[in-house]
């Protein structure tokens, strides 16, 4: 079991930015590729960013992309989401997830890839 907490999330302006933060406690936490995903009020939750296990590759949804960056330290079990530039439709709630086999499979968009999820926290822009 891998147990997934995340933080960092508030209320913003336009054109701000917030780092939130995800801590893993459980299974060794640099064996497991992460994901951030997102859920607007009404909508399915989305793809945002994933990140390898070793942290040397990551991938991002169009709709952030050259906006937020992902990283890990895996020392601290922890990974994160730089998010800049923050828009009004970035509101959501932001979810961190775990998966062995998403970067193996090339599938890491797919949240049926994700084993471990976290309870989500709050990301509002406000125009």
């Amino acid at each position: 079991q891998v147990q997934l907490v995340e933080s960092g999330g508030g209320l913003v302006q336009a054109g701000g930015s917030l780092r939130l933060s995800c801590a893993a406690s459980g299974r060794t936490f640099s064996n497991y590729a992460m994901g951030w995903f997102r859920q607007a009020p009404g909508k399915e939750r989305e793809f945002v960013a994933a990140i390898s296990s070793s942290g040397g590759t990551t991938r991002y949804a169009d709709s952030v992309k050259g906006r937020d960056t992902i990283s890990r330290d895996n020392a601290k079990n922890t990974v994160y989401l730089q998010m800049n530039s923050l828009k009004p439709e970035d509101t959501a709630v932001y979810y961190c997830a775990a998966s062995t086999t998403a970067w193996v499979r090339l599938r890491v968009v797919l949240l049926g890839e994700y084993d471990y999820w976290g309870q989500g926290t709050q990301v509002t822009v406000s125009s």
